[in-house]
């Protein structure tokens, strides 16, 4: 299997927070990967732009480390690096005063794409973008890009929004959703509209339930104030984890094209009914491991955030009236693993016996590690012992499947910088989706703020709190294992 890598437009691609941790462990490194696979032309290039008073040979410095850093040792080719580097700049920029903008417009270039990545603090979206179109530096056919979070709420992610707004047109906002660029998540859609195999069993009629799981092992140490204002539903839940799920329910778009997927997205969340308490779990990791509890790391005695939530979804509509959707998501977990599983009802009739060990079909879409799908069917156990039947999986890993080729294959990062370049907003989220999905969580946060809920402690290196056992258990169900 050979992949094809196809060249993007000659661009100029401006990295405010170009210094930051995210440029150097993801976007820098992103960028010389797509260079190395020849995905960048010769007239490309990429400017740092950032409080720090550097100049072009320091930040490429920089760069250079944060290639050696982070991109494998087997990918790090000297010339290639120093030809990459050539294609680097810095300009020493204050977002919100007016140092460093005139010096910026003059570094850009007429005939190319001019795309402006925001990897900073979302307070600063506005003033940037007002400084872009005041000094004319962004066109009519520019593009920004902006990280999450979009807002903490309905009221905030309307405001951003409307920043945003007064300086650039929706075609030209692009919000990254990291999860949306994983190659897996990109052949949920193949696999589902490529394939008659799967579409007809996709509703209710088949579907018992699905499965969500984005299962982390590392804590908040370190960053455990900032996170404590957010918690597990707004840094996981609410874009994460409610896009994977609007992948997996949405209905068939009339082409695949970004507002028409979108679209579809944005029915499905429109759809979701208010959660119930009893079908919310949320919990805090206990001490252990040679590690603190959430309550040490978020520095607050008296904190109520979660570090670990269970859901149980509803989407109200034709296609999975009666299907169950379980969210799962929370640190310091048994493994890191994030994975989507459908569970397919048992057959209407079993000519076997309840002695041959029959077990339930499972489409299993592994987004890490080892990114892949694999389908659980029923076989016949081999030998002479009678009609006995095993489970066993048909599995495309991608590793597998590629060969050396899964090496080559783009991370979210680089795959979403490039569609940013072609003008491509399928895998990035539209503004009122944004704002959809906020008005379904708001009143979730705010329920069991009013109740005064308390979340429940779990040990580390466990599958969460015992409630969410029982969320599953409530039902005749239980959870996947967690594996990594």
């Amino acid at each position: 299997m050979v992949s094809r890598v196809i060249p993007v437009d000659a661009f100029d691609l401006v990295i405010f927070g170009g210094t930051g941790d995210l440029a150097k462990r993801k976007i820098l490194p992103g960028l010389y990967r797509r260079f190395m696979a020849g995905q960048m032309t010769e007239n490309s290039r990429i400017i740092g732009a950032a409080r720090a008073d550097l100049n072009d040979d320091s930040f490429r410095a920089l760069v250079g480390e944060a290639i050696e850093e982070f991109v494998p040792k087997d990918r790090q080719d000297a010339k290639i690096i120093a030809q990459f580097l050539e294609k680097i700049a810095y300009v020493s920029i204050d977002a919100t005063g007016e140092g460093g903008w005139a010096k910026l417009r003059g570094m850009m270039r007429e005939g190319v794409v001019r795309a402006f990545y925001f990897s900073v603090a979302p307070s600063l979206f506005g003033a940037i973008a007002e400084r872009l179109h005041l000094n004319e530096i962004a066109d009519a056919q520019s593009r920004i890009v902006v990280e999450k979070p979009f807002g903490r709420d309905l009221a905030s992610a309307k405001a951003l929004n409307a920043v945003l707004a007064k300086h650039f047109t929706e075609a030209q906002i692009y919000r990254i959703d990291h999860y949306l660029g994983k190659e897996t998540v990109q052949n949920l859609m193949a696999v589902r509209f490529a394939n008659i195999l799967f579409e007809p069993l996709w509703k209710a009629e088949y579907v018992d339930h699905v499965q969500i799981t984005v299962a982390e092992t590392v804590s908040v140490d370190g960053r455990g104030a900032y996170y404590d204002k957010s918690g597990a539903m707004r840094d996981m839940v609410q874009n994460h984890m409610m896009q994977l799920l609007c992948l997996i329910a949405m209905e068939p778009p009339y082409h695949f094209d970004p507002d028409a997927v979108r679209d579809e997205k944005l029915k499905v969340i429109r759809a979701l009914d208010p959660v119930k308490p009893e079908h919310i779990v949320r919990g805090q990791y206990n001490a252990g491991g040679g590690e603190g509890s959430y309550i040490e790391h978020s520095e607050d005695p008296s904190s109520k955030t979660e570090s670990y939530i269970a859901l149980k979804v509803k989407v109200s509509n034709w296609r999975w009236q009666g299907t169950p959707f379980y969210l799962r998501t929370g640190k310091r977990l048994r493994a890191r693993a994030s994975e989507i599983a459908i569970t397919f009802k048992e057959p209407p009739h079993s000519i076997f016996d309840d002695a041959s060990g029959w077990r339930e079909n499972v489409l299993v879409i592994r987004l890490q590690p080892n990114e892949g799908m694999e389908l659980q069917v029923m076989i016949k156990e081999p030998g002479p012992g009678g009609m006995r039947l095993m489970q066993v999986p048909l599995d495309m890993s991608f590793a597998a499947a590629l060969g050396d080729e899964a090496d080559d294959v783009p991370d979210a990062y680089e795959r979403l910088i490039m569609d940013v370049i072609r003008g491509n907003q399928t895998l990035f989220m539209r503004g009122d989706e944004v704002e959809a999905a906020w008005a379904w969580t708001d009143p979730l946060i705010q329920g069991w703020e009013a109740r005064g809920d308390k979340p429940q402690g779990y040990d580390p290196g466990s599958s969460g709190p015992e409630d969410a056992l029982m969320l599953m258990h409530r039902d005749g169900r239980r959870w996947r294992e967690i594996k990594g």
